[in-house]
């Protein structure tokens, strides 16, 4: 969701958002923050989907580290599932955003990732082509039901310009009696695929609701 209202967030909203905003920062070694009520973030002249009435946003920071954008993925994607459970709509920003001195801050060798755009959205959105099971994975009758569920969940994930540049295989049972499943980024021009594929990764575990198997990543 591109377009919002003009919409304070309720205090109670505030709060559950920086409960998870904790937890998640806690968890995945990140540095997530809350901006509320700040219009000038989204006002740049790169805004590509036209962005109007953004006021609240996620800052999506960390530490630099090879596996940074995959986790700003994942853990981002948390906050984002929670703000629609809260009535509220979101789009992640890689480029749209400009950087406002004084509401965000950053420990030494951290950086942005990216922002989420958060608030009331003027409507629910349009529906999304997606691409099909067959070309984002390997699941088919012969694969467990619960590796075909996730891949579901994963095939509904937000990614880059809707570009899905993922594939999900199921790999089989090995060492440790636990189930193998692969999740590897495909090339894109745009970029932004380890950020994408921690999107897919957590919808996928979702979707799976299972917690016996580990995941191979091959990037």
């Amino acid at each position: 969701m591109r377009r919002y209202k003009d919409t304070p967030l309720p205090a109670d909203v505030i709060e559950t958002l920086l409960q998870k905003i904790s937890e998640v920062n806690a968890e995945g070694g990140l540095h997530i923050q809350l901006v509320t009520d700040e219009p000038k973030a989204f006002k740049s002249i790169l805004n590509y989907g036209t962005f109007s009435g953004v006021t609240n946003y996620f800052v999506v920071a960390g530490q630099k580290a090879d596996d940074l954008d995959e986790r700003a993925g994942y853990y981002g994607e948390q906050l984002v599932l929670l703000a629609q459970q809260l009535g509220l709509n979101t789009c992640w920003a890689g480029l749209t955003y400009q950087k406002v001195a004084g509401t965000y801050a950053l420990n030494e060798g951290e950086k942005i990732v990216c922002y989420i755009a958060l608030g009331y959205g003027e409507t629910q959105g349009t529906e999304r082509k997606h691409k099909s099971i067959r070309e984002i994975s390997n699941a088919s009758d012969l694969t467990p039901k619960w590796f075909n569920k996730g891949v579901e969940a994963a095939q509904l994930a937000p990614t880059a310009v809707n570009q899905q540049k993922f594939y999900i295989e199921y790999v089989g049972i090995k060492e440790g009696n636990k189930h193998k499943v692969s999740a590897k980024s495909t090339f894109s021009m745009m970029g932004y695929t380890q950020l994408d594929l921690g999107i897919v990764k957590l919808h996928f575990e979702i979707g799976a609701g299972v917690e016996n198997f580990e995941w191979i990543t091959n990037n």
